[in-house]
């Protein structure tokens, strides 16, 4: 679950003992619980003192023996997409496909021909990408997607409500009327209420084709369901061991294992990515605020075809796929595939989660 390196970072995240979330850090090997100094990851973050100072000691971390949960609470989780240039034609091709597997194929081949090599090369918001806008536009190629990818304005959205992620080891949810989805793996910043980016984590922003290829304006119903965010295992803060450079050029694997025997395997390169990372959060940040602080998807190169049933029936999930992710800094996201249906139920939301706090006399300390 854990980089190789890890006894040398610092960790965040939140745990649960028994009684409910707590937020802990892992420093030197050593896991701390913080739960009576900052009752919330959010407080934890804000107060920029990630010493460990006040914290319980719970020894060496160990864990196969500690559950995880999602590392943030409070934060708004949102979400960039088409940051890729590959991503982008895949949108163009669910956006001309209205969502039928059926003709992906064809039209993949179509536009990679035709506006695969100009959309890698261009740098987005620049004369040269409003001229290849100008020129797609011509010859009747142009789409939403291709807006985002290559104009000034990233594509940013709300990705999942506050408290709703799951974490390492926990089912992931995809829509059970959904016939076309994939995983997105991509890397997660994680910054405060003023835009400081303290750490990075892996995050998985499930997607369903399918319903998104049908109208952009289903981007809710694609995103935003039962279990479809996970985020994890722990965010590695930036230390002297890790900085958002290693973000920048980090390797993102991806390894789908089926039980019908299926395994789909993938590594994708940040430093392929067409906005910076802190760019990305500038934007986010663009006249709004986020006082608990905020996760942020940076997008994913992937964009999963590989036949698994039939020929030109490209990639989507099955009940029982096991999802992992993995980064060489920031340890390994793995989670199993069941219906958003059938996904254990949101319950913590807010309300119960203060009420939670309350109770273990956690409010009074804060």
């Amino acid at each position: 679950m854990l980089p190789v390196d890890w006894e040398e970072g610092m960790f965040l995240g939140r745990a649960d003992f028994g009684d409910g979330p707590s937020p802990v850090l892992v420093r030197q090997g050593e896991l701390l619980d913080m739960a009576h100094v900052w009752p919330t990851v959010s407080a934890l973050v804000e107060s920029g003192d990630f010493s460990g100072a006040g914290g319980t000691s719970l020894g060496h971390f160990d864990p196969a023996s500690t559950r995880l949960l999602s590392p943030v609470d409070l934060q708004c989780v949102k979400a960039c997409g088409v940051t890729f240039a590959l991503s982008a034609i895949e949108r163009v091709i669910e956006e001309r496909a209205r969502g039928d597997w059926s003709r992906a194929a064809s039209i993949r081949e179509r536009l990679e021909s035709r506006i695969g090599g100009q959309i890698r090369s261009v740098q987005p918001g620049t004369a040269e990408a409003a001229s290849l806008k100008e020129a797609l536009i011509e010859d009747g190629l142009w789409s939403q997607y291709l807006e985002v990818a290559i104009g000034p304005d990233a594509e940013v959205f709300t990705k999942s409500p506050v408290l709703s992620t799951v974490g390492p080891g926990a089912a992931i949810g995809i829509r059970s009327d959904s016939a076309w989805n994939n995983p997105e793996p991509e890397i997660v910043l994680l910054a405060d209420s003023l835009g400081a980016v303290v750490g990075a984590t892996l995050g998985n922003d499930v997607n369903l084709r399918d319903f998104e290829g049908r109208s952009a304006l289903l981007l809710g119903k694609a995103k935003d369901n039962n279990a479809s965010c996970s985020i994890g295992p722990l965010v590695r803060l930036f230390d002297d061991s890790f900085s958002i450079d290693d973000v920048r050029r980090a390797e993102v694997r991806l390894t789908i294992a089926g039980e019908d025997g299926f395994v789909l395997k993938g590594v994708s390169n940040m430093a392929e990515i067409s906005r910076d990372p802190l760019d990305l959060v500038r934007q986010t940040l663009s006249e709004h605020q986020y006082p608990d602080g905020f996760a942020l998807f940076l997008g994913t190169l992937f964009a999963p075809v590989q036949d698994r049933d039939e020929p030109g029936r490209g990639f989507t999930h099955k009940v029982g796929d096991v999802v992992t992710i993995a980064s060489d800094k920031l340890g390994r996201l793995v989670n199993r595939v069941v219906t958003s249906r059938d996904a254990p139920p949101w319950q913590m939301g807010i309300g119960a989660f203060y009420a939670n706090l309350q109770r273990r006399g956690l409010l009074e300390s804060a």
